[in-house]
């Protein structure tokens, strides 16, 4: 069985490429990450059979924000496929309807904090408020968290100084903008290594790019498993 902590980013056109990819990666991972832009290829309907037909676990992430009763009925109804990680974006008033949309199902609501893909310049432009990228990250996490967030959705950089939050206890991080040390960057600017971000306090990692674009996906993902694997053995022989 796969190692979970590995999340794969089907970041392909559509619910056909999705499924073949996701059969030539086989048993070397479990669980998937299907992202808005597949919406219109038939995402929901993948999302739906990889987890009921293949037994794998799915990350929705469609990072919902409108006015509350909005965001209550749209988790309300994609709760009901039973998939596991649903985002969000991190302000109080969006996670805390959410929550109440998954109440009784298993469906845990992660909170976006800053995109990875973003840096100072990019918050200067869209007027969101001044202050170190860091600081305003883990501020957003906290409020998350204390709107009800299962857990938040950050970037490798930031896990350590969100997993030392008073908040974070018993909380998820997930990071994107993950990348093993032969990948490129792409668009993401604020990226890790698998193994640093485990050893930072990740509990998931997103991986994309590095694993479907490579020419043998099911190695890449085997690969990254490994350094999943070093980076936990690396971690509880200090404990």
């Amino acid at each position: 069985m796969a190692d979970e902590r590995l999340i794969v980013a089907l970041d392909v056109p559509n619910a056909l490429d999705g499924l073949q990819m996701a059969e030539r990666i086989g048993d070397a991972a479990d669980f998937y990450k299907i992202g808005l832009g597949m919406l219109t290829g038939g995402g929901m309907a993948l999302a739906n059979e990889l987890k009921q037909e293949h037994g794998k676990r799915i990350f929705l992430d469609m990072k919902l924000f409108d006015i509350p009763a909005t965001v209550e009925n749209a988790v309300r109804g994609i709760a009901a496929y039973g998939l596991d990680f649903l985002t969000v974006h991190g302000d109080p008033y969006v996670v805390s309807a959410a929550k109440q949309g998954a109440a009784g199902s298993d469906t845990k609501i992660l909170a976006v904090t800053i995109l990875t893909s973003l840096e100072r310049e990019d918050l200067d432009a869209a007027l969101i408020t001044q202050g170190d990228l860091r600081e305003i990250v883990c501020t957003r996490a906290a409020r998350a968290f204390e709107a009800g967030a299962d857990g938040v959705i950050c970037s490798a950089r930031e896990a350590a100084a969100i997993r030392a939050l008073p908040q974070a206890e018993g909380r998820l991080i997930v990071t994107p903008g993950i990348r093993p040390l032969a990948a490129a960057d792409d668009d993401q600017k604020r990226v890790a290594t698998p193994r640093s971000a485990i050893r930072d306090g990740a509990d998931h990692i997103v991986v994309g790019r590095p694993v479907w674009r490579a020419d043998d996906p099911r190695g890449a993902a085997q690969a990254i498993q490994q350094e999943i694997a070093t980076a936990w053995q690396s971690n509880t022989s200090f404990a």
